[in-house]
């Protein structure tokens, strides 16, 4: 989950070059899957941060 977690940041990073000049609507609550489980975040530009919000492990 870290590495995906860190994919999306550096995405985040890319998309939105001078977060805290943004002024659109942000995307939402996002979903990530990863082997074992899922997990919800939410990137907020101004903040330059993404949050994750819920982890999720599929039973085993």
């Amino acid at each position: 989950m870290e590495k995906r977690a860190a994919e999306i940041t550096r995405a985040a990073e890319a998309l939105y070059l001078d977060g805290t000049a943004y002024q659109g609507a942000g995307e939402g609550v996002q979903t990530a899957y990863v082997p074992g489980g899922m997990f919800l975040y939410l990137a907020i530009a101004r903040h330059e941060c993404v949050y994750i919000l819920q982890v999720t492990a599929w039973p085993a």
